[in-house]
């Protein structure tokens, strides 16, 4: 492993990521690196880690190249606490930003990136916003677990959604008690997942639909993160959970307000089924090197 690491600092509504290129598989971070790596006092600082690897190049990508051979980069995506994760939606269109500004991939206007995740292959576009990443097919996990959170008085039923990684979501009752909870403390889940799971605190906005789109505000406590100013994935578990509340004639367009900025969902069908997209931007902020004890 090289003593130094070149690097990218990169962002999309406020979920901020260190990305690097390693398109052979040679560069081994250990949980520990990564996370003093992350760390916002003695490291660079970051919700997470994206290295850009070829699909060839790792165990994790022979799937993503039987699923789609044109999935030629892997997004290797490691939370702040260096635990592996499935997936995140903010990171591909930071990553996709990064891949088109250092001349590893194209995407004209019209055209679909194809990038392999350890959640399944993720078509990549450009839209008004940035970039759209269809998200695949989503899922109930089933049940309601009871989520507790610190400066919540009462505990409260969530949701199991699952896109591509998992999430319950909780509806709050209104923006006081969204700004009261202290998400610095890991929301206590009952019964616990087995892998854990992202968690979003939601309100609607009043009124919930405005001309045909849906508006809700959240907050998150991502799984190995910690709270973030973002969660693409989750703004979409989010979405389709108040939708899924709201029940027949809730629209399929939602606008979903995050401490560090909106992005935008769209639920829509195709053969395999429902399919939920995400759309936001992505910053690349600076770049350096880093030495790697």
């Amino acid at each position: 492993m090289p003593a130094d690491l070149h690097f990218t600092k990169g962002q999309g509504t406020g979920n901020d990521f260190v990305l690097f290129t390693d398109p052979d598989g040679e560069v081994d971070l250990s949980p520990s690196q990564i996370a003093a790596i992350c760390d916002r006092h003695f490291g660079v600082g970051a919700d997470g880690i994206l290295r850009a690897v070829r699909s060839r190049s790792l165990e994790a990508g022979a799937a993503a190249l039987a699923e789609d051979e044109s999935a030629e980069w892997f997004m290797d995506y490691h939370n702040a606490d260096g635990s592996l994760s499935e997936m995140c939606g903010n990171g591909i269109r930071v990553y996709t930003r990064y891949l088109l500004d250092n001349g590893l991939a194209t995407l004209a206007p019209g055209e679909t990136l194809v990038i392999g995740t350890r959640g399944g292959v993720r078509d990549v576009q450009l839209n008004k916003l940035g970039f759209q990443v269809d998200l695949g097919r989503w899922r109930l996990d089933g049940g309601e677990p009871l989520v507790r959170a610190k400066n919540l008085q009462v505990a409260r039923p969530g949701l199991g959604i699952n896109v591509g990684n998992p999430h319950v979501v909780v509806a709050l009752a209104d923006d006081a008690e969204l700004d009261e909870a202290d998400l610095s403390f890991i929301p206590h889940l009952e019964p616990a997942p087995a892998d854990g799971a992202n968690v979003e605190f939601v309100v609607p906005g009043d009124p919930l639909v405005r001309d045909g789109v849906g508006h809700i505000r959240m907050r998150v406590h991502e799984r190995g993160s910690g709270e973030t100013l973002s969660c693409g994935t989750g703004a979409a578990a989010a979405a389709l959970a108040t939708r899924h509340w709201a029940g027949a004639g809730a629209p399929n367009n939602w606008s979903v307000s995050v401490p560090g900025g909106v992005v935008g969902v769209r639920m829509f069908p195709t053969e395999d089924g429902e399919h939920v997209a995400l759309s936001g931007p992505a910053e690349l902020v600076y770049e350096g090197d880093l030495a790697i004890a």
